[in-house]
């Protein structure tokens, strides 16, 4: 698989994608212990699987109780979800860290060009104040590689973010302010702005701290406080390693070497057409010494071009059906 490591951030065509994604299930098949092991149970033989679209899924629950991993294969860094008291979390073996800032760093490039164009103003609270958040290390990683300044993370330091921010994107300086939802919200309630050189991106999550909001309406609001045409938005999560951008509206494209599709959220062996909504499958093939494909529990649809929408998360009823396959 180590030949793969640079070549999976070269996928250029569909073609491509699909003799990778196989390439990958199959070493997974053979060297992840409980990806083989779910796929004993359900029978299935790795080398009939002949289509990306047939490679059966892991519920991503399992990440909140195994090790997904290589057998004898040395941990480099461990990350870790967020949760509330008393909730199990996920939990992420990276074996290759370098491989996670590729991936990210292939992807920022692709779809906003090098960290150096940038300033980037962090404002992820809920994120720093913890150990072992995917997120923060992504973000600090291209704070660090756009070597502004004045790039960084802020806490409670709304005052000195705004007037950081004002006299940057007045200067022609572009900026990217990216932030947890709430924080982006409470920063708004005390300054307003009216940006013209800056890029304003959300990661999601009120996270019990604010009143949840549906998409429109804190875009809208977040639109209006910073003088923005459009909130961007990243998704990502703790099991992958690999990050998908909106550029306005909740729409998501993902890089190239990263593919969502859409199952029925009570047949999880059921892939549904475009612009019918589900339950989300992400293949992400930057998670070679992890699992590649992994049932979340997301909700969302597809779009022809390969975009895709989050429309929420799975009910219990939903994650009871699923459940019936984690043991």
């Amino acid at each position: 698989m180590d030949n793969l490591r640079g070549e999976i951030f070269q996928i250029s065509s569909k073609e491509e994608f699909e003799r990778f994604a196989l390439e990958v299930f199959r070493y997974q098949a053979q060297s992840i212990p409980i990806y083989k092991e779910y796929i004993e149970r359900l029978k299935i033989n790795p080398e009939k699987i002949n289509h990306f679209e047939k490679i059966p899924f892991l519920p991503i629950q399992f990440f909140k109780s195994r090790e997904i991993k290589p057998l004898g294969v040395e941990v480099q860094a461990i990350f870790e979800s967020s949760g509330t008291t008393g909730n199990q979390t996920s939990r992420h073996f990276v074996t290759d860290i370098e491989l996670y800032i590729k991936s990210f760093t292939s992807a920022f490039n692709h779809f906003y060009g090098n960290p150096t164009d940038y300033c980037i103003l962090a404002l992820l609270p809920s994120y720093i104040e913890r150990q072992g958040s995917s997120l923060v290390f992504m973000v600090d990683n291209l704070i660090k590689q756009s070597q502004h300044p004045e790039s960084g993370f802020f806490l409670n330091e709304f005052d000195n973010l705004t007037e950081i921010l004002d006299r940057l994107d007045s200067n022609g300086q572009k900026c990217l302010l990216i932030g947890v939802s709430f924080a982006l919200v409470d920063f708004t309630e005390k300054h307003t702005f009216k940006l013209k050189n800056s890029i304003v991106m959300e990661t999601g999550g009120m996270k019990g701290r604010r009143k949840e909001m549906i998409r429109e309406e804190l875009h809208h609001q977040l639109c209006n406080a910073f003088g923005v045409k459009e909130i961007h938005s990243e998704y990502g999560m703790t099991e992958l390693l690999s990050q998908a951008y909106s550029d306005g509206k909740g729409i998501f494209k993902c890089p190239n070497w990263m593919k969502v599709v859409v199952r029925d959220p009570y047949d999880p062996f059921t892939t549904l057409s475009h612009q019918k909504a589900g339950a989300i499958n992400i293949i992400d093939l930057a998670n070679i010494y992890s699992c590649s494909f992994i049932q979340t529990e997301d909700l969302g649809k597809t779009y022809d071009d390969g975009s895709f929408e989050i429309l929420g998360r799975m009910n219990e009823a939903q994650l009871r059906g699923c459940n019936l396959l984690v043991y």
